[in-house]
């Protein structure tokens, strides 16, 4: 069974991205994945103190929900992360989890000696995002965070749902074309990890 991680990064508990990550999960979830939610909010997590423990330890030292929550990241196929813009970035929840993995890009790059500039990731990720504004290159920084993030996981970011204009609590849920691109998209992440374990099978 195709496992994914749903990671909820914003603020509000029903906001707007939390609202859209809801419909992705129901998606994912139709397509016969199991989905552990994770809402960021909830968990108390430390910035990355950058001590460098985990280079010694191959995981981060630090001692607070992040360990679970580094073990889940390296069993899953696949991940949906869902965020608002703040200043051109992600949330302030986000963020901080993903400095936390930078234990796991340790771990690969530096422990494993593993090479830069991957190409072909064995995992697949989602990114959602909503912004207030309309400027064109909006989602661009938070964009490169995740990309670079997702790196780290061994997996590519292999598609983004961005939504300029949104702004009020529950706004997105007047648009019913965003909802069904968001259930859609978690279908079609299963059926693209599917179609990985397919070729890995017969190759």
């Amino acid at each position: 069974m195709i496992k994914i991680a749903a990671v909820f990064g914003s603020p509000r508990r029903k906001g707007n991205t939390s609202t859209l990550l809801t419909h992705a999960v129901s998606g994912a979830r139709d397509a016969g994945a199991q989905v552990t939610e994770i809402v960021l909010r909830d968990l108390k997590m430390s910035p990355c103190l950058e001590i460098y423990g985990c280079k010694e330890a191959g995981h981060c030292v630090i001692k607070d929900d992040y360990g679970d929550i580094e073990e889940l990241l390296q069993g899953i196929d696949g991940l949906m992360l869902a965020s608002p813009i703040f200043f051109y970035t992600v949330s302030a929840h986000t963020k901080i989890l993903m400095d936390r993995c930078n234990s796991l890009w340790v771990k690969k790059y530096w422990i494993e000696k593993k090479p830069f500039g991957q190409k072909n990731y064995p995992r697949k990720g989602l990114f959602i995002s909503v912004g207030s504004t309309k400027g064109k290159r909006l989602f661009d920084g938070a964009l490169l965070s995740v990309k670079y993030f997702m790196d780290a996981l061994d997996m590519e970011l292999w598609k983004s749902l961005v939504f300029r204009g949104i702004e009020t609590e529950g706004q997105i849920a007047e648009s019913h074309a965003a909802l069904e691109d968001a259930y859609e998209a978690g279908k079609a992440l299963v059926l693209a990890l599917s179609d990985r374990d397919s070729l890995k099978s017969h190759g």
